[in-house]
């Protein structure tokens, strides 16, 4: 049978924010559930009601107030949990969306758009940022970007591109004209 455990007395500001938060329609349903909880067990209740209250588990009300006696508020936190850490630092991706919203000449370099290769050739050769083109594909979609429609990404320099280039293949048909 596991050892008896109950709620340690809440200081003022603890009561206070747990009752807040157990109102809170703006905080994460997490720390919602977990202080709503610490709210039950604090009226003196045994664990097992507790958790027949809330609709949870036993050893999700023992996890919870274990971890509220031991760290208090903070203890109701997510806990930092393991994983690969990110690839890139924000440095490195803050280099990257600033070269890819920048002016390629402004740079010196001598072309007057970017696309995503000549992007990932800046940023290995000249910030040394080692970067795949797709994850330079994917951090600038993630960001919102679309490299075909932001300013230095793949514009045509000049204007009468379009006249001067001709039609795109004999094949191709002429769009028919209608009268106005």
């Amino acid at each position: 049978m596991p050892a008896l455990l109950r709620l340690r007395r809440l200081s003022a500001d603890e009561a206070r924010e747990i009752a807040r938060l157990t109102r809170a329609r703006a905080a994460p349903v997490r720390l919602v559930a977990r202080a709503r909880v610490i709210a039950v067990a604090q009226q003196g209740r045994r664990l097992p009601d507790v958790a027949a209250e809330l609709g949870v588990s036993v050893a999700m009300v023992r996890r919870w107030v274990s971890r509220f006696n031991a760290h208090g508020l903070a203890g109701l936190d997510d806990a930092p949990r393991s994983g690969r850490p990110a690839t890139y630092p924000p440095a490195a991706v803050g280099e990257l969306l600033a070269a890819s919203l920048s002016d390629p000449q402004a740079l010196g370099l001598p072309f007057a758009s970017w696309t995503l290769d000549r992007l990932t050739a800046y940023l290995n050769e000249e910030k040394a940022i080692p970067i795949k083109r797709s994850r330079i594909a994917e951090i600038l979609q993630a960001e919102g970007l679309r490299w075909r429609q932001e300013p230095w990404f793949g514009e045509r320099p000049d204007p009468a591109f379009a006249e001067k280039r001709g039609p795109s293949s004999p094949s191709t048909p002429l769009p028919r004209r209608t009268a106005s």
